[in-house]
Protein backbone atom coordinates (compact mmCIF):
# COMPACT_ATOMS: atom_id res chain seq x y z
CA UNK A 1 0.00 0.00 0.00
CA UNK A 2 2.69 2.48 0.96
CA UNK A 3 4.67 1.71 -2.19
CA UNK A 4 1.56 2.28 -4.35
CA UNK A 5 0.85 5.57 -2.59
CA UNK A 6 4.39 6.79 -3.13
CA UNK A 7 4.28 5.91 -6.82
CA UNK A 8 0.83 7.44 -7.16
CA UNK A 9 1.87 10.66 -5.47
CA UNK A 10 5.14 10.78 -7.38
CA UNK A 11 3.14 10.55 -10.59
CA UNK A 12 0.80 13.26 -9.38
CA UNK A 13 3.75 15.58 -8.97
CA UNK A 14 5.03 14.88 -12.47
CA UNK A 15 7.94 12.62 -11.61
CA UNK A 16 6.42 9.66 -13.42
CA UNK A 17 3.63 9.28 -15.93
CA UNK A 18 0.25 9.67 -14.29
CA UNK A 19 -3.06 8.27 -15.40
CA UNK A 20 -5.97 10.08 -13.79
CA UNK A 21 -8.11 6.95 -14.24
CA UNK A 22 -5.93 5.28 -11.61
CA UNK A 23 -8.16 7.08 -9.08
CA UNK A 24 -10.88 4.60 -10.01
CA UNK A 25 -8.81 1.85 -8.39
CA UNK A 26 -7.22 3.93 -5.65
CA UNK A 27 -7.86 3.60 -1.95
CA UNK A 28 -10.26 5.89 -0.16
CA UNK A 29 -7.21 7.55 1.37
CA UNK A 30 -5.84 8.53 -2.05
CA UNK A 31 -9.25 9.61 -3.32
CA UNK A 32 -9.33 11.98 -0.36
CA UNK A 33 -5.78 13.28 -0.89
CA UNK A 34 -6.25 16.83 -2.15
CA UNK A 35 -2.89 17.02 -3.91
CA UNK A 36 -3.45 13.77 -5.80
CA UNK A 37 -7.01 14.64 -6.83
CA UNK A 38 -6.13 18.21 -7.77
CA UNK A 39 -3.38 16.97 -10.08
CA UNK A 40 -5.73 14.38 -11.57
CA UNK A 41 -8.49 16.91 -12.35
CA UNK A 42 -5.91 19.27 -13.84
CA UNK A 43 -5.09 16.52 -16.30
CA UNK A 44 -8.72 15.59 -16.95
CA UNK A 45 -11.80 16.94 -15.21
CA UNK A 46 -13.49 13.53 -15.38
CA UNK A 47 -11.24 12.46 -12.50
CA UNK A 48 -13.66 14.31 -10.21
CA UNK A 49 -15.92 11.28 -10.57
CA UNK A 50 -13.51 9.27 -8.39
CA UNK A 51 -12.74 11.92 -5.78
CA UNK A 52 -13.98 11.67 -2.22
CA UNK A 53 -17.23 13.42 -1.32
CA UNK A 54 -15.20 15.97 0.62
CA UNK A 55 -13.15 16.90 -2.44
CA UNK A 56 -16.24 16.99 -4.64
CA UNK A 57 -17.31 19.80 -2.31
CA UNK A 58 -13.93 21.58 -2.49
CA UNK A 59 -14.49 24.66 -4.64
CA UNK A 60 -10.93 24.85 -5.96
CA UNK A 61 -10.86 21.18 -6.95
CA UNK A 62 -14.25 21.40 -8.67
CA UNK A 63 -13.34 24.61 -10.51
CA UNK A 64 -10.20 22.95 -11.89
CA UNK A 65 -12.27 19.96 -12.98
CA UNK A 66 -15.04 21.89 -14.75
CA UNK A 67 -12.57 24.20 -16.49
CA UNK A 68 -11.22 21.11 -18.23
CA UNK A 69 -14.45 19.17 -18.57
CA UNK A 70 -17.72 21.02 -18.12
CA UNK A 71 -19.63 17.76 -17.79
CA UNK A 72 -17.67 16.98 -14.61
CA UNK A 73 -20.16 19.29 -12.91
CA UNK A 74 -22.29 16.16 -12.59
CA UNK A 75 -19.92 14.92 -9.86
CA UNK A 76 -19.69 18.13 -7.86
CA UNK A 77 -21.52 18.53 -4.57
CA UNK A 78 -25.05 19.94 -4.67
CA UNK A 79 -23.75 23.14 -3.12
CA UNK A 80 -21.23 23.68 -5.90
CA UNK A 81 -23.72 22.72 -8.59
CA UNK A 82 -25.69 25.70 -7.27
CA UNK A 83 -22.64 28.01 -7.36
CA UNK A 84 -23.01 30.52 -10.20
CA UNK A 85 -19.26 30.83 -10.84
CA UNK A 86 -18.71 27.08 -10.92
CA UNK A 87 -21.61 26.57 -13.32
CA UNK A 88 -20.38 29.41 -15.53
CA UNK A 89 -16.92 27.82 -15.80
CA UNK A 90 -18.48 24.45 -16.60
CA UNK A 91 -20.64 25.92 -19.37
CA UNK A 92 -17.71 27.86 -20.80
CA UNK A 93 -16.00 24.51 -21.32
CA UNK A 94 -19.08 22.61 -22.48
CA UNK A 95 -22.57 24.11 -22.75
CA UNK A 96 -24.09 20.73 -21.91
CA UNK A 97 -22.68 21.13 -18.41
CA UNK A 98 -25.69 23.35 -17.70
CA UNK A 99 -27.76 20.17 -17.43
CA UNK A 100 -26.02 19.50 -14.11
CA UNK A 101 -26.52 22.95 -12.64
CA UNK A 102 -28.64 23.28 -9.53
CA UNK A 103 -32.37 23.64 -10.05
CA UNK A 104 -32.46 27.30 -9.03
CA UNK A 105 -29.68 28.23 -11.45
CA UNK A 106 -31.45 26.42 -14.26
CA UNK A 107 -34.36 28.81 -13.70
CA UNK A 108 -32.15 31.92 -13.53
CA UNK A 109 -32.99 33.92 -16.66
CA UNK A 110 -30.06 36.32 -16.21
CA UNK A 111 -27.59 33.46 -15.98
CA UNK A 112 -29.09 31.76 -19.00
CA UNK A 113 -28.74 34.99 -21.00
CA UNK A 114 -25.14 35.45 -19.87
CA UNK A 115 -24.26 31.88 -20.79
CA UNK A 116 -26.01 32.18 -24.15
CA UNK A 117 -23.88 35.21 -24.99
CA UNK A 118 -20.77 33.26 -24.08
CA UNK A 119 -21.82 30.32 -26.27
CA UNK A 120 -22.51 32.64 -29.21
CA UNK A 121 -19.07 34.28 -28.83
CA UNK A 122 -17.46 30.85 -28.66
CA UNK A 123 -18.99 29.74 -31.93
Amino acid sequence: MLNFKCKFKAGAHGWNSFDWEALKYASDELRADRDVVLEAVKRDGWALKYASDELRADRDVVLEAVKRCGLALEYASDELRADRDVVTEAVKNNPLGFDFAGEELQKDIDLMAELSRHIIKRN
